[in-house]
């Protein structure tokens, strides 16, 4: 018998609230967001609205973090949404999540691996004179992914949260250095007052906030370490309203600080002279150069950790199915010495790397242009879960009302149904103008085609387990809770046999495990 099958599980008690807040903080890649997103919406007209979107935004999903720490605090499972959405809508709703979840966090992983061989050939000409292709630099970061994946979680965040550190902290001094050193040797109350409230477009507006609320995807993957949380009940709750809090302040501040840096009046025209070399270019006018390259090094970095950042919230969702055994039990291994799902782990890289050899065998070579196709692909598979989240929440909390308040219960959850469904809405509208594409491109097509495929997967997957495997279908959102069989009654033991029944899963005893009766009676041997 391997460790893995001697293996207790993920370990309890590893990591804290602020460590698993710099794991969401860094799987949403502040950095890449301030050098790709923020100086494409400054060269568009943005200007002042772009702090207060992200202001706006995080403010919202502050609701929607009510919401998820009252689902945590009753089901802490590393499936996170899978298993929140299976228990607030049902069993084929809560595999729907799951697959649109990992898909999605796949094609953001993507995303960063075709966008990591831009970032790092700034610095490979710098250091070594050399133009290393996408592939080299993708197949680099694959591996030190593949090889931190299977630490200990508590290493692992402890590594991830210095990178995620180390960056936060050369963006603080990028934005003092902004702000002491403004344009016209002066802070306008213009670089965050909007002073033409009659001008606002509105079509632009609703734009701008979904583009915003996109950048913020990363942080609901606090939910997938409650089981390894100090305290597994609220450590990952807290550390979502963490995340969020510091995604605002990093990304708000930068933003207004370039409009600082740059001249409120001015920055459409500089932002789009400059383009994504924006934030660079305004800290070389007032930091020496090694600050500079050090900035461009933390780039690069916060790429790599946000991958393995996304590595880490992948195995988990593969962790949860594989013990629940809606995918191959082997999924559930975990090393005895580690407990880090070794063998969901070892599945992603594999997943990951045949994906980048495929597009190396099919002599590809992405961009910025197909990065940004697939981050916002999976950004957007990844709100449709935070949407079905945010449902499940409203009816589970109060269909079995607990400790919660009014506000906890029903007013937060409803508040962030409503947006995040406006955002969904705003972003397939506008999805040509998120892509930079032609509304007739076939990948703009591709992007609502692989949603719709993700659910249907996801439905399709659940009704055939409940044909063929109905323990397995009644285990689906129980994190591992063992399904009782039940035989039938002594008087009909030698009647015609019956199919079992498959009990409600939101009904207010959901959470105590299911009861399946048997086929047949155990009978004398």
């Amino acid at each position: 018998m391997s460790e893995e099958d001697l293996s207790p599980g993920l370990a309890p008690g590893r990591v804290g609230a602020v460590s698993i807040a710099l794991l969401g903080l860094a799987a949403t890649a502040p950095i890449v967001t301030l050098v790709t997103v923020v100086p494409a919406v400054l060269a568009d007209g943005a200007g002042t609205l772009v702090p207060w979107s992200f202001a706006a935004a995080g403010f919202l999903l502050l609701l929607f973090c009510g919401g998820q720490s009252a689902m945590i605090r009753r089901f802490p499972s590393a499936g996170a949404a899978y298993t929140q959405v299976a228990r607030g809508l049902g069993r084929p709703a809560g595999l729907a999540a799951a697959w649109l979840a990992i898909a999605g966090y796949h094609a953001v992983q993507f995303g960063l691996y075709a966008l990591a061989g831009v970032t790092a050939a700034p610095l490979l000409r710098s250091f070594l004179g050399i133009a290393a292709p996408w592939w080299a630099v993708a197949a680099a970061c694959w591996a030190v992914v593949a090889l931190c994946g299977t630490m200990r979680i508590e290493v692992a965040a402890g590594l991830i949260g210095l990178f995620a550190v180390a960056q936060v902290a050369v963006l603080a001094g990028i934005g003092a250095a902004n702000v002491l050193q403004p344009f016209g040797d002066r802070v306008t109350a213009g670089s965050i007052r909007i002073t033409d409230w009659a001008a606002l477009d509105r079509p632009a507006l609703g734009l701008l906030l979904a583009v915003v609320a996109l950048t913020f995807v990363g942080f609901e993957s606090t939910a997938a370490y409650a089981e390894e949380g100090f305290q597994p009940r609220r450590s990952a709750g807290t550390g979502g309203y963490l995340a969020v809090l510091l995604i605002v302040l990093l990304l708000g501040g930068l933003s207004w600080t370039v409009l600082v840096a740059a001249g409120p009046d001015r920055i459409a025209v500089v932002a789009e002279a400059r383009g994504a070399d924006l934030l660079f270019d305004l800290a070389a006018d007032r930091l020496a150069p090694w600050a500079v390259t050090l900035g461009r090094v933390m780039l690069l970095t916060g790429v790599l950790v946000a991958a393995l950042a996304l590595h880490q919230v992948i195995a988990r969702y593969l962790f949860a199915l594989g013990r629940e055994r809606v995918l191959p039990a082997v999924l559930a291994g975990a090393g005895r010495r580690t407990a880090a799902p070794r063998a969901a782990s070892v599945t992603q890289s594999l997943i990951a790397g045949s994906t980048l050899a495929g597009a190396f065998l099919a002599g590809a070579d992405p961009g910025p242009r197909a990065a940004r196709w697939l981050i916002v692909g999976g950004a957007l598979s990844i709100l449709l879960v935070l949407l079905l989240v945010a449902v499940a929440a409203l009816l589970h909390l109060n269909r079995i009302p607990g400790a919660e308040g009014v506000w906890g219960r029903f007013v937060a959850p409803v508040s962030s149904t409503v947006f995040l469904a406006s955002l969904a809405f705003l972003a397939l509208r506008d999805l040509p103008a998120l892509l930079d594409m032609p509304a007739g491109h076939p990948l703009v097509w591709a992007v609502p085609g692989g949603l719709l495929s993700g659910v249907l997967l996801g439905v399709g997957h659940a009704l055939l387990l409940r044909a063929l495997r109905p323990v397995r279908y009644a285990g689906i959102g129980l994190a591992g809770a063992a399904v009782v069989i039940t035989p039938p009654a002594p008087d009909t033991a030698h009647a015609e046999p019956e199919a079992p029944t498959i009990p409600r899963q939101r009904g207010p005893g959901a959470h105590r495990p299911e009861r399946v009766p048997s086929r047949r009676s155990p009978g004398p041997g």
